[in-house]
């Protein structure tokens, strides 16, 4: 598969992975098409890109509408070669989980699927969907120092035990519309052509792949260093933890997972180490002068010793292989996180 002569569709092109995606394709020689939610988000990223003459955007004003992707595959489905796709909501600000998180992210996979299978089930070969750690475990499982996850695992929560909270809910949607894109597979095998691999990151962070993005908010778990950075001395922090994976390594394992034969079929779970909040105060107040003595410390060096009683353990040391590059480390990824959003501010 040369670039040249491919095309690669990705839906929700101006999420915080996916202009990373957009940039790595483009790096790489790729023509892609991708989709937003409005004639103004579409136009600011063309303009972010400098109008590529290999990159062009598409409306898809609502992912959860029936139909959603007819009209893109109906014009272009003859050139797709490949589909990424990362639209789905991350957000934790609703009540209604099912209207807001597990509806439209479902229904969103199901009918970027459909649309293949009614216009491109010919030129369509492979598919990628941006899936999360979230669909391995529900979050009370994540904090089980007994349990260890890998690329097999699967979230226990049933449709009505995610819902919670906007959390649980959040995860439950990620699994459920995983699940679905599987379960297509498997039903119209016949019918299609495409192989399908999963991305599942852990929480991501890294520099945002334009620094004014920041001046729009950050994505959700970005806004964890944000509140840190932002926080003052003395205060209190809720300790997040989990899994943590850099944005950039995100985006290298998207290409990797159409690239590589060996990916397809794979869920490609992307996690360099566990981190807490507490760790990423503690690089905060270490590698940044300008913040030492300004933002809070919580309990320097506790970090180790909380994730030991609080988090699952995590293998994903078959994703490691399959991919063959080294993730960035914690260190790395939230200095450059920082910076970022400390440059952007002292612009302001």
């Amino acid at each position: 598969m040369t670039a040249k002569e491919n095309t690669v569709f990705v839906s929700g092109a101006t999420g915080f992975i996916a202009l990373h995606v957009v940039n790595d394709l483009l790096k790489a020689g790729y023509k892609v098409i991708g989709s937003g939610r409005s004639q103004e988000k579409n136009d600011g990223l063309l303009k972010k890109f400098n109008n590529h003459p290999n990159l062009s955007m598409e409306i898809v004003k609502d992912i959860a509408a029936p139909g959603a992707f007819d009209e893109i595959f109906q014009k272009h489905g003859k050139q797709i070669k490949v589909v990424l796709h990362t639209a789905s909501p991350f957000h934790f600000d609703t009540t209604d989980f099912e209207k807001d998180l597990l509806i439209p992210a479902v229904n969103g996979t199901k009918s970027i699927l459909e649309a293949i299978k009614k216009y491109a089930a010919d030129t369509v070969e492979k598919v990628v969907v941006t899936s999360s750690v979230a669909s391995l475990a529900a979050p009370a499982n994540m904090g089980k120092n007994n349990e260890t996850l890998t690329e097999k695992s699967w979230n226990t929560d049933t449709w009505e035990s995610c819902q919670v909270n906007a959390v649980a809910a959040y995860c439950g949607s990620k699994k459920f519309a995983e699940q679905a894109a599987w379960d297509f597979l498997k039903e119209n095998k016949s019918a299609v052509k495409f192989t399908l691999s999963t991305v599942n990151p852990g929480y991501v962070f890294g520099p945002q792949m334009f620094a004014d993005s920041l001046k729009n908010g950050v994505n959700t778990s970005s806004s964890i260093v944000a509140q840190l950075v932002h926080s003052k001395a003395g205060e209190q922090f809720f300790n997040y933890s989990g899994a943590f994976i850099d944005v950039r390594d995100v985006s290298k394992a998207h290409l990797a997972a159409f690239e590589k034969p060996e990916c397809a079929g794979e869920r490609l779970v992307l996690s360099e180490d566990l981190f807490c909040s507490q760790d990423i105060v503690d690089i905060l107040n270490e590698e940044f002068s300008q913040l030492k003595g300004k933002i809070a410390v919580g309990e320097p060096g506790s970090g180790p010793g909380f994730l030991e009683k609080t988090s699952c353990k995590l293998d994903n040391s078959k994703t490691k292989k399959l991919l063959g590059f080294k993730f960035y480390n914690f260190k790395d990824c939230i200095v450059d996180t920082a910076s970022q959003m400390l440059e952007v501010q002292n612009e302001a």
